[in-house]
């Protein structure tokens, strides 16, 4: 027969042990884990700490990505800036030349002056003109839009300049549009 006090303990839920039992039985301890459930534990706290490391690598990755964007967005708006700072006042000029009421020589004296300065501008930015008149036809920077037969010059001379063209350092912006010299009596090699 169990006792009062067993009974008791029972219907509290607190379960009491029989000595008699507990000794040379199979039953394991309820505070011990197995030794599968222990790495079961063990393999979820590590998983846990892979998933919060992804996390947090997710959200480093998508700022950085934000950021170089942002930079980049920067880094065109400065160098637009820059490259458009010294054409600004080429544009007041040529404002300034519309509203004056001056002479057709006052008038062609002042494009001059802007034409100047658009040229300085360009230099600001290492734009530079492109060779032509008295130099020879080079299909790389010259392009020929026709020839002047003449006996003066060269064959393949270039005689006069269309359009000029543009190169900033070595790189070719656009070709120079340009006439060259057809000398018949040369030969062509």
């Amino acid at each position: 027969m169990r006792s009062s006090k067993k009974m008791q303990d029972e219907m509290n839920g607190q379960g009491v042990v029989d000595p008699e039992v507990a000794v040379g039985s199979d039953v394991e301890p309820i505070n011990e884990m197995s030794p599968a459930q222990a790495e079961l534990e063990q393999v979820k706290g590590e998983r846990d700490q892979l998933l919060d490391r992804l996390a947090r690598l997710q959200a480093e990755f998508d700022n950085a990505r934000k950021r170089e964007a942002k930079e980049r967005a920067d880094s065109r708006d400065y160098t637009i800036s820059n490259t458009v700072e010294p054409f600004l006042g080429v544009m007041d000029n040529f404002q300034l030349a519309l509203k004056a009421n001056g002479t057709a020589e006052q008038l062609r004296g002042g494009v001059e002056l802007i034409l100047k300065q658009m040229e300085d501008a360009l230099k600001g930015l290492n734009v530079q003109a492109v060779e032509t008149i008295g130099t020879q036809f080079d299909p790389r920077i010259h392009e020929a839009l026709g020839s002047i037969e003449t006996k003066e010059f060269p064959d393949h001379q270039v005689l006069e300049e269309i359009r000029r063209g543009y190169k900033i350092r070595e790189k070719l912006l656009r070709p120079a549009l340009v006439r060259i010299a057809a000398n018949p009596n040369q030969v062509v090699d």
